[in-house]
């Protein structure tokens, strides 16, 4: 059985996660169907600088994190200055730093899914006299649809296991920035913590599991609704 303060983790996990993967779903989106559907001069460069936080360590994209929303940075002068606020030392900076994390996984997938979509029916939807918004929604999203949810949820599972850039940048903060695994790394350095990182580590692999098992799922469903088209 896990205590109040250990289902607290589990819940703020959860929470960044989920707001990581809501807020980055959008810009991946549009990135995804950029990159597959565009052609312009740097698509490559784009497309490696995209997928960056892939191969770099962790903690350099935290430090890049920290410089850019630092008072004195770029974007966190400007969150200061308009708005009053900071993200240094909060849950809302562990999405942050979840997001940019699962950026690229979720770029790829949904990529993939966009690339798969017969041009063919795009085209006839487009000589039967359909614009380019409604071939967009009626024919284009709704065929790549699993795979931008696939994206979604292995986004989702990458948020739930970010440690590098999290702790670089918002620091291991209880109640505030203390995710699952910034909880097993501080339970890792307390005499005694053996316990709570086997409870910690159960819970964060079923979870990720579950992420991944229900992206895959999501995949699968979307090859054979391609092929049966």
């Amino acid at each position: 059985m896990l205590s109040a303060e250990e289902w607290s983790i589990v819940g703020l996990s959860l929470k960044v996660g989920l707001v990581a993967t809501l807020a980055t779903l959008p810009v991946a989106f549009a990135l995804a169907y950029l990159l597959a559907r565009a052609r312009f001069p740097g698509k490559l460069l784009v497309d490696a600088i995209i997928h960056l936080p892939l191969v770099v360590p962790p903690v350099v994209t935290g430090w890049v994190l920290l410089i850019a929303f630092a008072p004195a940075g770029p974007i966190g002068s400007w969150l200061q200055g308009w708005f009053g606020v900071s993200v240094l030392f909060r849950w809302t900076g562990a999405a942050i730093a979840a997001g940019v994390m699962a950026l690229p996984l979720m770029v790829r997938a949904m990529r993939l899914s966009i690339e798969a979509v017969d041009r063919r029916l795009e085209g006839a939807a487009r000589t039967l006299g359909a614009g380019r918004w409604r071939v967009f929604a009626t024919i284009t999203l709704p065929l790549s649809l699993p795979g931008i949810l696939a994206g979604a949820v292995l986004g989702f599972a990458r948020g739930l296991g970010e440690f590098g850039a999290t702790i670089t940048f918002v620091s291991n903060v209880p109640g505030e920035t203390q995710t699952l695994p910034l909880a097993i790394y501080a339970a890792l350095q307390t005499p005694g913590g053996d316990a709570l990182v086997w409870r910690l580590s159960a819970i964060s692999v079923v979870l990720s599991l579950a992420a991944l098992i229900g992206s895959e799922l999501l995949a699968r469903r979307a090859g054979r609704g391609l092929h049966v088209l």
